[in-house]
């Protein structure tokens, strides 16, 4: 699940832009770049050769440490360069750096990643569409994804599951159709409305090839952004190594046990793995050792029945 490439987008607030370029410049190295474009892009150009970017986002709730502000400076999105697995560690230290400079999320802010999409094909893009749906209640508690959000995250269009389960669709063109729930799918622009799902392919469909998940609050905890950046890998990793996927929704009589083994089938095994799967099912009810929790009469009747 750690072999395909990705990018990071992080909102923030609580610094300016330029402080946000500056500790980003401490951990990639490179020089910075102030461009006059319509998001008053700060280009770090990294000592690698790739180049990071802090750009505006009028999403954003904008604050400083004194409190709420109208100054478009702390409106802060950082935007990462193609990225691989070994470079999660480097996201880390940039997300650290930018917490001890002051910067802080609210509820307003979100993390986005974009997938490479250049293996996906018809069958693997289906599956995602149906492995998000079966998963879609229980990924939305598991990362407490915020009602300010849900505007720019919604859940799975059950249009899209209802006209993909009976078309069909055999081409890319097809699912483009369905997708955009129009006969044929022309020209879109950036900001189509059928981006801000948790799940969102007009990025692949525009050109981009990206499979963008939007499910994701802000934060500057370095475990949970790598914990965000796994769960996003290994999902693309079974779109793409699955044979077929069901959109059939996921047994969440106990939520911890139901994300536990999920987990665990793509690939969060082991303890190298054991803090990313905590911070997954953290907010879930349940019990992640036992499917039928120990309070639960089924529980204790199997209990009854081993002894």
């Amino acid at each position: 699940m750690l072999t395909k490439r990705f990018g990071i987008e992080i909102e923030l607030t609580g610094i300016t832009k330029d402080t946000a370029a500056n500790a980003v410049k401490e951990i990639v190295g490179g020089r910075l770049q102030h461009t006059r474009d319509s998001y008053n892009t700060i280009k770090i150009n990294a000592a690698d050769g790739r180049t990071w970017k802090i750009m505006n986002d009028a999403s954003i709730r904008k604050q400083s440490k004194w409190g709420n502000t109208e100054d478009r400076a702390y409106s802060v999105e950082l935007v990462s360069p193609i990225l691989t697995a070994d470079d999660i560690d480097k996201v880390q230290e940039i997300v650290r750096a930018l917490r001890a400079s002051g910067g802080k999320t609210n509820s307003t802010c979100g993390i986005h990643i974009h997938l490479d999409g250049a293996d996906h094909n018809v069958q693997s893009i289906k599956n995602f569409i149906n492995i998000i749906a079966s998963k879609n209640d229980l990924l939305y508690k598991a990362l407490q994804i915020k009602e300010e959000r849900m505007r720019w995250c919604k859940k799975m269009d059950q249009r899209l599951i209802t006209e993909i389960q009976k078309k069909k669709p055999k081409t890319m063109q097809q699912i483009k159709d369905i997708w955009y729930n129009e006969r044929n799918a022309g020209f879109h622009s950036h900001y189509d409305q059928s981006r801000y799902h948790f799940l969102n392919l007009h990025s692949y469909f525009e050109g981009k090839h990206t499979v963008e998940l939007r499910g994701f609050n802000s934060t500057l905890h370095a475990g949970k952004v790598k914990a965000y950046i796994l769960l996003a890998l290994a999902i693309n990793n079974q779109t793409l190594t699955q044979r077929k996927a069901s959109c059939k929704k996921t047994q969440e009589e106990n939520e911890k046990f139901a994300m536990r083994i999920y987990l665990n089938r793509i690939g969060f095994i082991g303890a190298e793995y054991k803090n990313y799967r905590e911070h997954l099912i953290k907010h879930l009810d349940g019990s992640s050792a036992w499917r039928f929790g120990s309070d639960n009469p089924k529980y204790k009747k199997n209990q009854k029945e081993e002894k």
